[in-house]
C-alpha cells in the first residue's frame, strides 16, 4: 500500500474500534471477551500501520537527501588559497581518516598523516586525547547529527545549537518591567526588564563498537555506514532519555522535571485520565505558547488517551490522516517518545507546551578513535566514539506537565 492508502486503513480502524465502544456503552455494558479481542488486534493493526508510514516517511526523506548534492564545488579564483574552508569537508581527510580505521595508521602516506594532522583540524579537538582520536569528517559528523534527528523525537521539536568550545549563555528574561498611565508633563516611571542566564556547557558520551578483523578486511563491507549506524542508535537512546527525564548532573536536565506542573489529576486517579484533565493542561499553558505547543507521553499513555471521550461523547483522540501529520488532541499533535514516565502516583506522563524552548547544545567536532590492541585477542578491533552534548528547558513556563495524584 502507499502511505495514503495506509492513512486511509488507518482511519477505518480507528472508526471500527469507536464502533465497538459505543455499541458496548449503548448496550451499557463492558467489553466482552470476543469485543476486547477484536478491539485488541483492530489497535494492533492501527500501531502497525503506524510504524509502517513512519519508515516509510523516514525513508522518503533520507532518499532524497541522497539526491541532493553532498558537497558544494569550490572554485577559488587563480593564485587565491582558500584559507577558512574545514579541511575535515575534504576528500582527502575523509579518504585518509577510513583508511586509518580499515587498515590502521601505519598504512597512511605521509601526505595522508599531515592531512589527518592538520593544525586546523586538531584546534577543534577541544578536550580530546593525544592517543590517536582523529576528529570526524564533516559530511560523516553531518549523517550522525541527521542519523540523531530522525531517531530522536526531542531533537525534532527542540531548537538544536552547535558550538565550538565553552558554555553557551542564554540570556533569558525574568521580569517584562511594566508601563503607567501618566498625566500631562509627568515624569515617566523607570521600569527596566530584569534577565536571568541558562547555561549550555557540554556532558561527554562515549561508546565502544568491536568489528571482527574479517569484516574490516572485507572491500564489500561499508565501514563508515556500519560506524554510523551503531554509534547513532546508542546516542539516540542515551540523548532522548537524558533530554526527556535528564538530572542535569552529568548529563543534560530533561524536560520533565524542568517544566512547570500544569494540573494535577483529581484523588482516586493515581494511575487513570479522564478527559477534562487535557482541558485542564492545556488552559494551564499561557495562551502565546499554544500556538506552536505539543503534547508528549509514552506509547502506553497515548494507549490509554484512545479510549477518552469528552462531555459531550465525542473522543479526544484525532488520528492524523494526511501526510506527514501527527495524531491530535485538542487540536494539538501528539508525539510518542517511550522515555516518558507511565501513568502512576505522582509520575508526570504528560508534558505539554511549546517544546522549541527545550535548546539543544552540541559541541563540534566528534572523535573516533580505532583501538587495535584491546580486543586482539578475540581477532576484533575496537572503535571508541565520543560526543559533547547538553540540553535545557531555557524557560519553564513553556511547557506543562500533567501530575498523577499520589496514593
Amino acid at each position: 500500500m502507499t502511505i495514503a492508502e495506509m492513512r486511509e486503513r488507518r482511519g477505518k480502524l480507528v472508526n471500527q474500534a469507536r464502533e465497538l465502544v459505543n455499541r458496548a456503552e449503548e448496550e451499557k455494558r463492558d467489553f466482552n471477551a470476543e469485543d476486547q479481542q477484536q478491539y485488541d488486534r483492530i489497535m494492533n493493526e492501527v500501531d502497525e500501520l503506524k510504524n509502517k508510514i513512519d519508515r516509510e516517511e523516514q525513508l522518503s526523506g533520507l532518499e532524497n537527501q541522497l539526491n541532493e548534492p553532498v558537497n558544494t564545488p569550490n572554485r577559488p579564483e587563480p593564485n587565491q588559497q582558500p584559507s577558512n574552508v574545514d579541511p575535515r569537508a575534504s576528500d582527502e581527510y575523509r579518504d585518509a581518516f577510513w583508511k586509518v580505521f580499515r587498515n590502521g595508521k601505519e598504512a597512511l602516506q605521509h601526505n595522508e598523516f599531515n592531512t589527518l594532522m592538520d593544525s586546523r583540524v586538531r584546534n577543534l579537538a577541544v578536550g580530546t586525547d593525544a592517543n590517536g582520536g582523529y576528529l570526524v569528517p564533516d559530511e560523516f559528523e553531518r549523517q550522525i547529527i541527521q542519523g540523531l534527528e530522525d531517531q530522536n523525537i526531542m531533537r525534532q521539536l527542540a531548537t538544536v545549537i552547535t558550538t565550538s568550545s565553552g558554555s553557551r549563555e542564554i540570556p533569558v528574561e525574568t521580569d517584562y518591567g511594566t508601563a503607567n498611565w501618566m498625566g500631562e508633563n509627568e515624569a515617566y516611571t523607570e521600569s527596566d526588564a530584569t534577565f536571568g542566564q541558562k547555561v549550555l556547557g557540554a556532558h561527554k558520551a562515549g561508546t565502544i563498537i568491536k568489528v571482527s578483523e574479517e569484516l574490516l578486511n572485507d572491500s564489500a563491507f561499508s565501514i563508515d555506514n556500519y560506524v554510523s549506524n551503531a554509534f547513532v542508535k546508542r546516542f539516540a537512546n542515551l540523548e532522548e532519555k537524558a533530554f526527556i527525564a535528564g538530572t542535569g548532573t552529568g548529563q543534560p536536565e530533561g524536560i520533565v522535571g524542568a517544566a512547570e506542573i500544569g494540573h494535577t489529576t483529581a484523588a482516586g486517579q493515581v494511575d487513570a485520565l479522564i478527559a477534562d484533565d487535557f482541558i485542564d493542561l492545556y488552559h494551564s499553558l499561557k495562551r502565546p505558547y499554544r500556538r506552536n505547543a505539543s503534547f508528549l507521553a509514552n506509547d502506553g499513555t497515548v494507549k490509554a488517551i484512545r479510549k477518552l471521550k469528552d462531555n459531550d461523547g465525542q473522543y479526544i483522540w484525532q488520528p492524523g490522516l494526511q501526510a506527514g501529520e501527527p495524531d491530535r488532541i485538542l487540536q494539538r499533535p501528539v508525539y510518542v517518545a517511550d522515555d516518558m514516565p507511565s501513568l502512576g502516583a505522582n509520575e508526570k506522563p504528560i508534558a505539554f507546551g511549546d517544546m522549541s524552548y527545550y535548546w539543544i547544545a552540541d559541541r563540534q567536532g566528534r572523535v573516533m578513535q580505532r583501538l587495535n590492541e584491546l580486543y586482539a585477542a578475540n581477532g576484533q578491533v575496537g572503535f571508541r566514539m565520543f560526543q559533547r552534548v547538553d540540553g535545557k528547558l531555557i524557560l519553564p513556563e513553556a511547557v506543562k506537565v500533567l501530575q498523577n495524584v499520589g496514593a
